[in-house]
C-alpha cells in the first residue's frame, strides 16, 4: 500500500489533476475513448432500468441488478479518468520500450512536456469493481453454487489487482512482466470455471444456450484485453500512442460490458420462468431439505 501511494505521489509531482483533466479534454483521441464510455454507461443504465421495470422474479431481479451494476461502476470509474483523478504520468524502467520517453500534455494554455508516458491506471479499478458483476451474472445464469461463484470472483479481482501492480511498477521491467504473468495465471483459473465448470451447471439448469453465448463472448474479449496490454504502451510498447491504447480498451469495454449486459438482461426478462423454476436452482448439493 505504501508503494502504491508513493508511486501516485511521484506522479502528482509531474502533472497535477488539473493538467491531466485538461489533457484528456483537449486530446481528441484519448478524450473520446473516455467520454464515449461515460455516455454509454449512463444511457445503458437508464435503458436497462426501463427494460426491467416489470420483472418480479427475485432471482431474475438479482441477475439484472448484477448486469446493471457493470454500467453503474463504469459510469463512476470513467468519470474518474475524465477528471484526471485516476490518471498519471509514469517513467518506465530501464529496458522498457518507452524508457526515457516524454509526453507533451495538451493544455489550454502553453503545452508542457513531462518525463514519462500517460498511464490510465484507473482502468484497473474499473475492472476490479465491474468484472465481478459480470461473473456474478454468469454464475447465476448457469445456476452454479456459491463456492464456484466465489472462486471465480476472488481470482478475477486478483487479475485486476496484479494487473494494476504491473502497470504501476517502475522499479524493474522484469517485475512488470512478472506481475503480468501472475495476472494471466489468475485469468486461467477464471477461464477454467467458465469453460469447464459452469457449462455443466448451465446444462442442468436449462440455460446453456444463453450461457454459452455470453461466456464465450467474455472469454474471447478478456483474452483480447490481455493481448492488448502486452502490445500497448504499458506492456511491450508495440503500440506507443496512449490514445490508441485507450481506444482499444474502450472498444473491448463497449462489447464486454454493455453488449454483454444487454444480452443477459434481455434474455432474463424473457425467461423468468426458467430462472424461477425451483429451489434447487444453483444448489450446492443433492440433499432435499427436511420439512420442519
Amino acid at each position: 500500500m505504501v508503494g502504491l501511494t508513493s508511486v501516485i505521489s511521484s506522479v502528482a509531482l509531474q502533472a497535477s489533476q488539473e493538467d491531466l483533466y485538461e489533457h484528456v479534454l483537449n486530446d481528441g483521441l484519448l478524450g473520446t475513448s473516455i467520454w464515449l464510455n461515460i455516455g454509454l454507461a449512463g444511457l445503458t443504465l437508464l435503458l436497462f432500468g426501463f427494460m426491467a421495470r416489470n420483472v418480479g422474479d427475485p432471482r431474475s431481479q438479482l441477475i439484472i441488478v448484477a448486469a446493471m451494476s457493470v454500467s453503474a461502476v463504469s459510469l463512476a470509474s470513467y468519470t474518474g479518468l475524465a477528471s484526471g483523478l485516476t490518471i498519471g504520468v509514469l517513467e518506465m524502467p530501464e529496458g522498457h520500450a518507452l524508457e526515457g520517453a516524454t509526453t507533451t500534455l495538451n493544455l489550454d494554455g502553453a503545452d508542457r512536456t513531462v518525463d514519462g508516458t500517460v498511464s490510465l491506471w484507473g482502468r484497473y479499478l474499473t475492472w476490479a469493481l465491474s468484472t465481478p458483476f459480470i461473473l456474478l451474472s454468469l454464475g447465476l445464469i448457469a445456476g452454479s453454487n456459491i463456492t464456484k461463484i466465489f472462486t471465480a470472483i476472488v481470482f478475477d479481482v486478483g487479475i485486476m489487482i496484479t494487473g494494476l501492480a504491473a502497470a504501476l511498477t517502475t522499479s524493474s521491467h522484469l517485475m512488470r512482466w512478472f506481475w503480468y504473468a501472475i495476472s494471466c495465471t489468475f485469468l486461467a483459473v477464471v477461464f477454467y470455471v467458465l469453460i469447464v465448470e459452469w457449462p455443466e451447471d448451465a446444462k442442468a439448469a436449462g440455460t446453456y444456450e444463453i450461457f454459452n453465448l455470453v461466456r464465450w463472448l467474455t472469454v474471447v474479449l478478456w483474452f483480447g484485453y490481455t493481448v492488448w496490454w502486452a502490445l500497448g504502451n504499458e506492456g511491450a510498447g508495440v503500440i506507443e500512442d496512449v490514445g490508441i491504447t485507450s481506444w482499444g480498451y474502450s472498444a473491448f469495454d463497449i462489447v464486454a460490458k454493455y453488449g454483454f449486459s444487454f444480452l443477459v438482461i434481455n434474455w432474463t426478462i424473457k425467461n423468468q420462468d426458467i430462472l424461477s423454476k425451483g429451489d434447487m436452482f444453483g444448489a450446492t448439493g443433492d440433499a432435499i431439505p427436511a420439512d420442519d
